[in-house]
């Protein structure tokens, strides 16, 4: 549907009549205007109804809520309610996420996280070459891959057909199957290397220009957090994995690392751009790492009033700390 006022009003109807069949009768219900989806409230009850991506869309269905002085908020969505409903438990206001199923709703259970994986045992071997090119090494979900200043340059992957690991180089997937059919049999420590320098002459600084310093701000951030580890009080920073794997490399997804603070361990967030869904991830992060203390770490100009809103709610508050601030 590619008309957003009658996908607005369509939303607006389904969501008005799911909650009417859900409470019975016929409760006043008040309209109003939310971006994603549908949105009313039944004096200080509201209710949300997420369209589009609603695995993203807590954030800012929270901060309609809190700014409009509810004091509790009913989610509505048709997937992704899982995940909806374990992060909503990390917030002070009650949140219930039910699943629409036709025109009936049901209590979404909260979906467990699933740990990070190791590399397998295999794959390691390629870590000497990753680190000898110039780039980082790194393990996500089982994932080995190499970083410059934030921005994956190659990935240890198993052939689909023979069985085969190797190193592919390359930014993306796509890249990776280009220079594999254009540098086959050039050896792969040297084609790193290549990759490695041209990337770092878009990445420090960063490129805007350049599609290489488009992508992946949050880990270019994350990277100078590592490399200066004072810009978050920290003597000492390392690299962690997302409480969820990345689907691809050119969505904006935030980062994490851990910050060893006047002895204590800290979780840093970092993202970049306008995330309302930013706190809600923090609180996701917070939970599979069993670290309380959190800081969201991003550019002055990225840091809006909702995003503060949402960290005060979180349980316990999260702090925001624009980069170049003194932590």
């Amino acid at each position: 549907m590619n008309d957003p006022a009658r996908r607005a009003r369509l939303n607006a109807i389904k969501l008005t009549a799911l909650v009417r069949d859900h409470l019975g009768g016929s409760p006043v219900l008040v309209p109003d205007e939310f971006s994603g989806g549908a949105a009313l409230h039944r004096g200080e009850h509201a209710w949300v109804l997420l369209d589009q991506r609603p695995e993203h869309g807590l954030g800012a269905a929270l901060g309609w809520a809190l700014r409009r002085g509810a004091t509790e908020l009913h989610i509505v969505a048709e997937s992704a309610t899982g995940l909806l409903a374990r992060r909503a438990a990390g917030f002070s206001l009650p949140i219930t996420v039910w699943h629409a199923e036709g025109r009936t709703l049901a209590p979404a259970v909260a979906e467990p996280l699933t740990p990070s994986a190791e590399a397998p045992a295999h794959h390691l071997q390629f870590v000497d070459t990753i680190v000898a090119s110039g780039a980082i090494a790194a393990v996500e979900h089982g994932v080995l891959s190499g970083e410059v200043e934030g921005l994956e340059v190659c990935r240890v992957v198993d052939d689909r057909y023979t069985g085969e690991v190797r190193l592919e180089v390359g930014v993306g997937a796509h890249d990776r199957d280009a220079f594999q059919m254009m540098h086959g049999n050039r050896p792969t420590a040297e084609a790193l290397a290549v990759v490695v320098d041209a990337v770092v002459a878009h990445r420090r600084p960063l490129d805007a220009s350049h599609p290489l310093g488009r992508l992946a701000h949050e880990r270019a951030l994350r990277s100078r957090i590592v490399a200066s580890p004072s810009l978050v009080g920290a003597t000492e920073v390392r690299v962690v994995p997302p409480p969820v794997p990345r689907q691809n490399l050119k969505d904006p997804v935030p980062c994490l690392a851990i910050a060893l603070v006047d002895g204590e361990a800290v979780l840093v967030v970092c993202s970049t751009g306008v995330d309302l869904d930013v706190v809600p991830f923090a609180v996701d992060a917070r939970l599979a790492l069993g670290i309380e203390r959190c800081i969201i770490v991003m550019p002055a100009r990225d840091r809006v009033a909702v995003q503060v809103l949402l960290a005060a709610a979180a349980r316990p508050a999260v702090d925001i700390l624009s980069e170049g601030s003194t932590p």
